[in-house]
This record gives structure tokens, sequence and C-alpha cells, in this order.
């Protein structure tokens, strides 16, 4: 998927239907006198449907679709003839997509699992018809109830990518190199920064047919909590993963504080991101030698809290130890 065709943010207005009128009816038939109400029921308006669908990775196909209408409710008829109910509306989303109310901000629903169904805006029920009031009082009706109105307001869409491990870590550290080596992904590589615009998905192939799915975000910099960079504009695409894979190159000048500024930028943006289980993957590091890696692993020993493991994308050293430690990690 290409870095223009991933959407993950879209704002849209979304209108329900009418409901239609109850008929004020009277039956009227030869030989017949007196027939009575029998005005019927009107239809309900259309609701506006999102529906969760695995095979979408982007809200793309929403871009541009920025109105969205239910049809309206059918007004009812004589001999109790109920009005047709109005056109639903279905909106086929990604899993991990979040709705907000776009004028407060509140999450009003989201849509985590194939093929369920919620509700945005309901359709206005319809109303009843006259020979809903008849009594031995009130023989002869003549009113009915109108329409409830329809609802409308103004939604965003969030996709939160669903994934198993998120890498994290500073701009050119190697996140989208790894991602190539491992998946068949084929993110944008190049020696600068930001080289990542758009979060890139992979499927990771492990041993016996077995797979997971590895995103890889844009590079995060001191301060992505509060708006620098594009880091915090992407940090949601993390939130839904399982395990935190922390890319820092092996040439940093201090990896443990690396480390802390980006543990720190997620405790920041969300403090729920610490609890999930971590990992640290030394990147680059076939420009270290025996000697070298040696020194280091012994430094790093005293100072880095959670595991780690030296790797090299470009080289292939260690990612068959990264995928068997993942591995076991997500099925702990």
């Amino acid at each position: 998927m290409t870095e223009g065709n991933f959407v993950d943010y879209v704002k849209m207005y979304v209108a329900s239907g009418n409901g239609g009128k109850g008929s004020v009816h009277l039956h009227r038939e030869k030989y017949i006198t007196k027939g009575g109400p029998d005005g019927g029921d009107g239809g309900r308006g259309g609701h506006v449907i999102l529906r969760g669908n695995s095979n979408l990775w982007t809200l793309l196909h929403l871009k541009f679709k920025k109105h969205i209408r239910a049809g309206h409710g059918g007004n009812g008829s004589k001999s109790r003839s109920s009005g047709a109910d109005g056109e639903d509306v279905y909106l086929d989303v990604p899993l991990g997509t979040v709705v907000r109310d776009t004028e407060t901000d509140a999450i009003l629903l989201e849509i985590t699992e194939e093929g369920e169904e919620r509700i945005i805006v309901e359709g206005g029920k319809g109303g009843l018809g006259n020979w809903h009031f008849k009594s031995s009082t009130n023989q002869t009706p003549r009113y009915a109830q109108p329409g409830l109105p329809l609802e409308e307001k103004y939604v965003t869409l969030e996709l939160k990518v669903l994934a198993d491990v998120g890498l994290v870590g500073f701009p050119n550290a190697g996140k989208s190199t790894l991602l190539s080596v491992v998946t068949s992904a084929k993110p944008k590589i190049a020696d600068y920064e930001f080289t990542t615009l758009k979060p890139n998905l992979g499927i990771v192939e492990y041993r016996d047919f077995q797979t997971f799915v590895m995103a890889d975000i844009p590079g995060i910099i001191e301060g992505a909590a509060e708006g620098k960079g594009l880091g915090h504009y992407f940090l949601r695409h993390i939130e839904r993963n399982s395990i935190l894979l922390f890319l820092i190159p092996a040439d940093a000048d201090d990896i443990r504080k690396q480390y802390d500024v980006l543990l720190d930028e997620l405790r920041r943006y969300n403090p729920e991101m610490l609890d999930k289980e971590r990992i640290i993957a030394i990147s680059k590091s076939d420009l270290l030698d025996d000697e070298l890696k040696a020194e280091l692993k012994k430094e790093l020993d005293n100072e880095l809290p959670i595991p780690y493991l030296f790797i090299s994308s470009v080289a292939q050293q260690g990612i068959t130890e990264l995928k068997d430690v993942l591995w076991k990690m997500l099925n702990a």
C-alpha cells in the first residue's frame, strides 16, 4: 500500500432518515357504512450503520464521502398498511476504527470485530396510524402521530491499526528496514529522517506457517506528545499493539537515554501504554565488532530494565532470534 493510499482520519456529516407519518383514514367500502379508522403506521427512517470488514486496511474509500444520508420512512396508508422503512446506509470500515463526535470529541463507538455492526445515527421512529387510537369512547379518531425527526451530526473516523508488534524509535533508527526484511512490505527506505510519513503494516512469517502482524509508524522525537515532529499524530496506531519493540541504533550516543525519552513520550501520550510488553532491539549492530559488542553488552546489562538483543537488518543478524522472542512473548 502506497503512502498516499493510507487514510486513517476522515471527517463527515451523517444523517439518518425521518420517520414516516401515521395515516388518518376511515374505512370506506360498499355495504360497510361505518368501517371505522384503518390508518396505517409510518415506516422507520433509515439508520447509518458502521460495519467491520477485516479485508480493509484504510479509510481511503470514505475519503471523499463527506455527506452520508439514509432514506426517509414512508407514510402509512389505508387498510392499516404501514409505510416502507427508510433505506439503511452501511459503511464498511477496517477493524480498529473509532468514531468521535467532531464537536465534543467524545468517543461514540469503535469497531473491533469482523462483521460487527454499530449504528451511528438512528432513523426516526414512524408515527402510529389512527386505528391505534380507537376506543369505545373515541370510535372515530381523526388524528395520527407524525414520525420522529432524523438525527444528524458531524463525526470523525479514526483508524487505530490492529497489530501484534509495534515498532517504536527515533527517525532513521532502522524501523522500515527491519519491516522490509521480516515481512513482504515495501516501505520507503532512505538515508534521511522522517522517510516514513504514514504507518506501514507487514505480516511476519514464522515457523509452521504461523504469522503475526508488525506495524511501523513515523519516527518519534522528544516532544512528540506535545505535537513536535510526526510521531504524535500516529501514536494512536500503537495503542492497540500487544508488544512494543523499541529500535535503538548501535551507534547512538546513549542507548539508555534514548529508551527513556521514547518511553516518556509514550507515557505522556497515554499512560496505559506502559502496561504493554516491551523489548529493545539494538539495530545496525553490524557496525560493531565482537569486542565492542561484548563491551556494550556488559554496559547494557546493568542499565536496561527490559530484555534486549542485537540485530542487523542489512546483514540479517539476529533476525531469527528476534522472531523467536516476539513469538514467545505473544503466546506467553
